[in-house]
């Protein structure tokens, strides 16, 4: 199956030395279809808790940046994100939300010594791509429609680790977690 680079998934041809380098701190994380969906609508197209959980885990106790968007698209009683610094990036430069640290420029939302989580939505993933030195990636066994869609990724991205399929406890939907790192 095609990943978000279009290429099969475990084909990375990186050696372990190209991603057991320190990481600069910067990660991405996201739920894709298995054709890259990854929203429709302002939310996720499918509803896997324990993706949620993997979420939580991988972003607890960091700095989470995410659009004004995909903040506004969480549940009230999840705003901010607990147990993270929630950082909004927006180009409204009157926007404001309790729990939100608003910035209007991607540099100013890395500009920190925490680790950092790109969120979403999808223009944000695509500005800080460039940026990023790791994804964690949860692939969900649908072919769904939406309106965004994961980054793709170039050829200096590798493949290492890439968890089995597993099936959710809620709907029996697949899912399964891989994780990517930035080549030094």
């Amino acid at each position: 199956m095609p990943d978000a680079s279009g290429t099969e998934a475990g084909t990375g041809t990186g050696t372990e030395a190209d991603w057991t380098e320190p990481v600069r701190g910067v990660g991405m994380v996201w739920a894709r279809s298995v054709d890259g969906v990854i929203g429709a609508d302002g939310g996720m197209p499918w509803h896997v808790p324990e993706d949620l959980a993997h979420f939580r885990q991988v972003t607890g106790g960091a700095t989470v940046v995410m659009g004004r968007r995909t903040w506004e698209s969480l549940p009230e009683r999840f705003r901010p994100l607990p147990g993270r610094r929630n950082v909004v990036l927006t180009r409204d430069e009157s926007w404001s939300a309790d729990g939100a640290e608003v910035v209007h420029d991607l540099a100013t939302a890395l500009d920190t010594d925490e680790p950092v989580w790109i969120t979403g939505g999808g223009q944000v993933y695509a500005a800080g791509l460039p940026f990023a030195d790791r994804v964690s990636e949860t692939v969900i066994d649908l072919d769904v429609p939406g309106d965004t869609v994961a980054p793709a990724f170039g050829d200096d991205w590798t493949l290492v680790d890439e968890g089995p399929w597993q099936e959710s406890r809620v709907g029996c939907t697949r899912y399964r977690f891989l994780e990517w790192r930035r080549r030094a």
